[in-house]
């Protein structure tokens, strides 16, 4: 039986990410499941692959068998269903796995309307918000000032009904969605924000590992370059450069909040009043954290030697040398689809900044393969839709 291991839950570019880290940093036994095939399923650095469904059940059964060769297994979750699955089986599994969060809050912890609360408390600039529970809230926010962005308080990314985020331009916008809300408010709740201007080169983030024992053990900060597919969207490409006051804002809410594991509070810069709002608290790793440890600082290899109970070297991230960290499949979708995108391609891809790529890999060509064709099945599939709707 091998004494320790890494598990990575899912395998898109959080997961590949967190596999090359680990593995450039000497970790030799990496288990990787994933609800689906992935381009992480077919990377050389793991030994140990498995599908699993998005119930709690199936994860549990799946870490009781990789428990058979594994003696204890650090967890590394990339979306909010694992780290609720997580939960739910925790007391099963919390023998012999390393669980990265605070048991106690986690749940509390996931919800926007609470993260808000600890803002308001706590002076730290947030969006003005509105909870809609109820059909009488969905009807309140014609009173509110447009435009207004509404989120799922939590995510249920098992709901592939729900939206990741609504923009409600005005009035005649709010009439047209309205039903939306509606129909899905007997089983979600949401939070309606103003929404702060500016697009999506303002958005800014703080990624801190805390351990169980309450210490920051390292961060980092940097800023989103651009998302995709549009200013509401995921990571396209990052750099590591942010204000000083993002990583103060993000330490403070770890810490008042009593936040513990991998997290990312994620603040949007508004120009009106020269603040960083929280926009939203991710409680693991998201897309971009490669960031990180291209700029020194490893927050993944931080938890493991953490799990494990070893010494955490502190680390300084370097942000004198400016780079540009790109996930091209994005970047090229959003140069053919999104309109006026060029000037900002032009920025991410031709700076004279250096680039790392997300997915692209030398010493491991088969995930860059596989997203190769993905990005091919993904152009022609917006073409036909565009050729549809004409």
């Amino acid at each position: 039986m091998k004494e320790n291991g890494a598990l990575v839950l899912g395998g898109y570019i959080n997961g590949y990410s967190i596999i090359r880290e680990l593995e450039e940093k000497g970790v030799k036994d990496i288990a990787l499941f994933c609800y689906y095939n992935s381009l992480s399923s077919l990377s050389n650095k793991i030994n140990y692959f498995t599908r699993i469904d998005k119930s709690a059940t199936s994860l549990k059964e799946a870490i009781l068998k990789l428990h058979k060769t594994v003696k204890y297994i650090v967890i590394f979750p990339t979306d909010d269903l694992q780290i609720k699955n997580l939960y739910e089986i925790y007391d099963d599994i919390k023998g012999f796995c390393f669980i990265p969060f605070n048991y106690k809050n986690i749940n509390k912890s996931l919800d926007k309307s609470v993260q808000y609360a600890f803002c308001e408390e706590n002076n730290i600039p947030y969006p003005k918000t509105k909870v809609v529970n109820t059909l009488k809230d969905i009807a309140a926010l014609k009173d509110l000032m447009f435009p207004l962005i509404v989120k799922p308080n939590v995510r249920k990314d098992i709901n592939s009904n729900i939206f990741r985020s609504l923009f409600i331009n005005n009035k005649e916008d709010y009439e047209n969605k309205k039903t939306v809300l509606e129909s899905l408010i007997d089983k979600n709740n949401f939070i309606a924000s103003e929404f702060i201007p500016g697009d999506d080169t303002n958005i800014f983030a703080y990624v801190g590992y805390r351990s169980m024992k309450g210490v920051i053990l390292n961060e980092w900060i940097g800023k989103k370059l651009n998302q995709y597919p549009d200013n509401f969207g995921v990571f396209s490409s990052a750099t590591n450069q942010a204000p000083i006051i993002v990583q103060e804002q993000g330490r403070k809410l770890l810490e008042i909040m009593d936040l513990k594991g991998i997290c990312q509070p994620e603040f949007k810069y508004d120009k009106r009043d020269g603040t960083y709002k929280l926009m939203e608290i991710n409680l693991r790793s998201m897309m971009w954290h490669r960031v990180g440890n291209l700029s020194g600082v490893y927050i993944q290899h931080t938890q493991y030697l953490d799990a494990l109970g070893k010494l955490v070297p502190k680390q300084t991230q370097n942000m004198q040398t400016l780079f540009h960290f790109l996930y091209m499949k994005h970047e090229i979708i959003n140069l053919i689809f999104r309109k006026s995108y060029w000037k900002y391609f032009k920025h991410n891809i031709f700076s004279k900044n250096k680039n790392y790529y997300s997915v692209f890999n030398a010493t491991d060509m088969k995930p860059f393969m596989y997203d190769v064709t993905q990005l091919i099945k993904t152009i022609l599939q917006k073409c036909l839709k565009l050729l549809k709707i004409k």
